[in-house]
C-alpha cells in the first residue's frame, strides 16, 4: 500500500472528525511516538441501522443523504497487532469495506485486505452482516476465522446465505467457550461472556480483550444493566477501558417506540448507575453504539458536553488506544 494512498485514505475518512477528547485520535497522535505493538481503534460508533437511518427525515439524518459524514459508521472496533502483523475486527458491519480500509491505513505494517480474525457479539444486522463481503461476490477470502459463542456459530451453519461462506471456506467458525481465553498470540487474548439481550437467533456476547498492559471490555448491546449477572461498576473497576451500550440517551428520544421490543440501558440510566464510580476511574468508560437520534453522536451537543464534563468518554471514529 503506497504511502500517499494511505495518507489520502486517513484524511478522507477522518474529514470532519471531532474527537471526544478522551482517546488518542489518529489525527493527533504524538509526533515521533512510534507505533504501539498492540492498538485498539474505534471504527464505528453508530447503532445497527447507521446514519443516515433508512426512512429518517429528521434533522439528525436529512443532511446526511446528500452530504454523508464519513465519521459515522456502524459500531466496530479494530485491533492492530504490530508484532504479529495481524488485524482483527470486533463486529462485521455493513460498513466493513471502509472500516477495513481505515484499519489497513492505520497499520504500521503491510496489512492484507481481509482481517486475520473477526469477533461477533450476536446475530443482529449491524454486527454480522458485513461477513457477506468475505464471500465469492466480493473478496472471496480463504478461511477467515470468525469467533463467537456457539449459538452464533450454529446460526451461521444452519442458515443461508451464511452457510455458503462456510461451504466455500471463505470463513471458518471458531466457537468460544464462555470465560475461556482465546490466545491470539503470546501477548493478546480474548474472552467471551454472555449478556442479556434479544436473542432471537443467537446468544449475545460481550468481549474482554487483554493485551500486555490493559484489559478492555466491549459490550455494545445489552438489555438493562440490572439484568446482567455481573455488576457494571465492578466490571469497570477491574478493566482499564470499557466500551458500553449507549443506544438511546433517554426515554424522550424514542417516545414512539415500545421499549419492551428494544430494551437498552438509557445513557442517563448508565450515568446514574456510574455515579458511584470514583471520578479518576470514569475516564475508563466510553459510550458506543448510539442510535441515529442519540445527541451523543454530535460532539457539540449539550448531552455530549455534559457526559464528557462528568469525566466519561464518547467513542469517536479514529480514537485509538494502546493496549
Amino acid at each position: 500500500m503506497g504511502g500517499a494512498w494511505v495518507h489520502a485514505i486517513i484524511l478522507f475518512l477522518l474529514a470532519g472528525t471531532t474527537s471526544s477528547g478522551q482517546g488518542d485520535s489518529l489525527s493527533s497522535s504524538p509526533e515521533g511516538s512510534g507505533p504501539a505493538a498492540l492498538e485498539l481503534i474505534v471504527l464505528g460508533n453508530v447503532q445497527d441501522g447507521g446514519a443516515p437511518h433508512m426512512g429518517c427525515v429528521k434533522s439528525c439524518c436529512a443532511p446526511l443523504y446528500n452530504q454523508p459524514d464519513n465519521t459515522l459508521k456502524v459500531v466496530s472496533l479494530g485491533l492492530l497487532d504490530a508484532r504479529e502483523k495481524k488485524t482483527y475486527l470486533f463486529e462485521a458491519t455493513p460498513d466493513i469495506a471502509t472500516q477495513m480500509a481505515f484499519l489497513r491505513a492505520a497499520a504500521p505494517f503491510q496489512a492484507g485486505p481481509a482481517p486475520d480474525g473477526v469477533f461477533i457479539t450476536h446475530a443482529h444486522i449491524g454486527h454480522y452482516t458485513g461477513l457477506m463481503y468475505l464471500g465469492r461476490e466480493t473478496l472471496n477470502t480463504n478461511q477467515v476465522p470468525v469467533y463467537s459463542l456457539p449459538g452464533f456459530a450454529g446460526f451461521m451453519a444452519s442458515n443461508g446465505p451464511w452457510d455458503q461462506l462456510l461451504r466455500l471456506e471463505n470463513i471458518v467458525t471458531k466457537p468460544m467457550v464462555e470465560g475461556a481465553a482465546v490466545h491470539l498470540s503470546a501477548h493478546l487474548q480474548v474472552k467471551a461472556f454472555r449478556v442479556p439481550h434479544r436473542d432471537e437467533y443467537s446468544e449475545t456476547a460481550g468481549f474482554e480483550i487483554t493485551g500486555p498492559e490493559k484489559k478492555v471490555l466491549f459490550i455494545p448491546d445489552i438489555d438493562k444493566w440490572e439484568r446482567w449477572d455481573t455488576s457494571l461498576l465492578s466490571a469497570i473497576e477491574q478493566a482499564d477501558l470499557a466500551f458500553i451500550d449507549a443506544s438511546f440517551y433517554d426515554r424522550a428520544e424514542i417516545g414512539h417506540r415500545d421499549m419492551a421490543e428494544i430494551p437498552h440501558p438509557f445513557v442517563v440510566e448508565s450515568l446514574a448507575l456510574l455515579e458511584a464510580l470514583p471520578r479518576e476511574l470514569r475516564g475508563r468508560v466510553y459510550f458506543i453504539h448510539m442510535n441515529h437520534t442519540n445527541p451523543l453522536l454530535n460532539a457539540d451537543s449539550e448531552a455530549s458536553r455534559a457526559v464528557t464534563a462528568a469525566g466519561y468518554g464518547i467513542a469517536r471514529m479514529g480514537d485509538r488506544f494502546k493496549l
